[in-house]
């Protein structure tokens, strides 16, 4: 459990130590990369120090510390930072922005525009071609980093690290810093750490306690908690599944109920399809329809091959880091709202997907669509910050969305419908662009999505948009950055051969659309023979 650095933390540590976290991270204000606004940097909680020393004086004074390993992130560079942090309670150190310098950084803070001059955090290939990293550089690094701490640890008369995990008796105030700056001369610190609990001579908190008193080292009783529940493997173990899995070959379909406590099901499966075939070498097809509530990250990593349908309604991240395949999201045939006006999936769907297709009968929380590069998605509304960072497929909205749509996004497409008339006031302009349905490519692109989504979901939206075509589809917009400015489905293309991605249900991510009288490429016609 992650914990921003501030006042009371140690009261929340407490918490998440008796709802049985296994780490809790520490984040100090300091430290990013540069690719948050400069408001968000500047208001992001306290230093590490002051949010450590808290946690772990609390979860020690309550006799917690030996339940969870304590981890410490936010502006850590060198040796002595690590030091400091062990000394005040840190069993782990998370190193971010200066490890990014490490591999070729050169922090330009432009990680948003799709201009970084060194190729980190770009999709140009020009650009990427000026990225200078190695992992050998990363490496370098972290060993001169460990080398200091040795040379620390030695010279305060240490031979391990764990040696003075908690110590923070072994600190004092600097006077030379206090001094040499005016307005923190004759101040006080010893009051922040003075709290912090001698543990010189107990030093059973760095390991775990089990049942009858017996001490384990902590990395042995990580997820010591169990799964969260067997449904994935229930699933993985189906005969049936086992022996498409395995031929390579034929279909099935099977059906279990599904409650909130089942996370990241179909991740497993997932897993044991790649573990075969790899990403996109499996031949057959399974199919799997869950009924109920769905707990986080339904459906993570799915591949092609594999459908899953959920009748009932998703947490949040549904579909995160999902590779191809179909993931179906409807409400249960007995539900009593409106699908077009209820949430049925929650915050960060498709977070980071890199293809497949996505339907929800119903409205998406927020960052619906956060970093996608490659699904093609609809849902019939979405809070704020739709397509934040997106960088390719499609999404269509049927509903309203929030604020800020569009926030980093330099690659795919973003249909809305606007039966409203404000969304324009909704869209981040610093990097994208938007227009009316303005080809005919873009027209029978969202057209044949909501299409494929009324044929999936039974849509009541989609059936009365498709019902009164040529009327509706005055009411969308199109949100495109400048990467896709000269593609067909934006301007009109001078020949009219040109294919048109539809769908990411291929193996290889892409499906042809021609239009009538159109020829296929001997590529083309591979793909669809895929």
């Amino acid at each position: 459990v992650k914990l921003v650095s501030s006042i009371g933390i140690g009261t929340v540590a407490c918490g998440v130590a008796k709802a049985q976290a296994d780490v809790i991270q520490i984040s100090g204000g300091d430290g990013g990369t540069g690719a948050s606004p400069l408001s968000s940097i500047k208001h992001a909680g306290c230093p590490w120090e002051l949010g450590l020393t808290e946690a772990h004086s609390a979860l020690l004074s309550n006799n917690l510390r030996d339940r969870v390993t304590l981890r410490v992130d936010g502006g850590i560079r060198t040796g002595l930072d690590v030091i400091m942090g062990a000394a005040m309670g840190a069993e782990q150190f998370g190193f971010g922005t200066i490890a990014m310098i490490a591999e070729g950084c050169v922090m330009a803070r432009v990680c948003h525009l799709n201009t970084c001059p060194v190729g980190v955090t770009s999709q140009k290939e020009e650009l990427r071609k000026k990225f200078p990293g190695t992992p050998e550089h990363v490496v370098n690094f972290f060993e001169f980093v460990a080398e200091e701490i040795r040379a620390l640890l030695a010279e305060m008369g240490y031979s391990k690290l764990e040696d003075i995990i908690g110590r923070a008796d072994l600190l004092k105030s600097s006077e030379s810093q206090l001094a040499r700056v005016a307005k923190t001369r004759g101040m006080n610190l010893d009051r922040f750490f003075s709290g912090v609990p001698n543990s010189a001579e107990d030093r059973s908190f760095l390991k775990a306690t089990m049942e009858g008193g017996v001490q384990v080292p902590k990395e042995e009783i990580v997820h010591i908690n169990g799964f969260s529940s067997d449904l994935d493997r229930e699933v993985c173990s189906n005969d049936d599944i086992e022996k498409v899995i395995k031929d390579n070959s034929g279909e099935v379909t099977v059906s279990y109920p599904i409650k909130n406590t089942d996370r990241s099901v179909g991740a497993m499966l997932a897993g044991n399809i790649a573990r075969a075939h790899g990403n996109s070498g499996f031949k057959g097809e399974i199919s799997v329809q869950f009924d109920g509530s769905a707990g986080q990250s339904f459906g993570a990593f799915t591949l092609p091959g594999l459908k899953l349908r959920l009748v009932g309604e998703g947490n949040d991240y549904v579909g995160k880091g999902q590779h191809g395949g179909e993931i179906v999201v409807v409400p249960s045939p007995d539900a009593g709202f409106v699908a077009a006006g209820s949430s049925i999936v929650g915050n960060a769907c498709l977070y980071g997907a890199t293809g497949g297709d996505f339907h929800a009968n119903g409205r998406a929380g927020e960052r619906f669509g956060v970093r996608n590069s490659g699904a093609y998605a609809v849902a019939e509304g979405a809070g704020d910050h739709c397509c934040e960072y997106m960088t390719g497929g499609v999404v269509v909205m049927l509903g309203i969305v929030g604020r800020n749509v569009g926030a980093g996004m330099t690659g795919g497409i973003g249909y809305f419908y606007d039966k409203e008339g404000d969304f324009e006031e909704k869209i981040n302009p610093e990097i994208v662009k938007w227009q009316r349905l303005a080809t005919s490519e873009g027209e029978a692109q969202l057209k044949h999505i909501i299409e494929r989504h009324y044929q999936l979901t039974g849509s009541e939206r989609a059936d009365e948009i498709l019902g009164n075509w040529e009327e509706e589809k005055k009411n969308f917009w199109q949100v495109y950055p400048p990467s896709e400015s000269k593609t067909p489905m934006i301007v009109e293309a001078e020949s009219k051969g040109t294919d048109m991605r539809v769908s990411a249900s291929a193996p290889d991510g892409e499906m042809c659309f021609l239009p009538v009288g159109g020829q296929m490429t001997p590529e083309q016609t591979q793909r669809c023979a895929d």
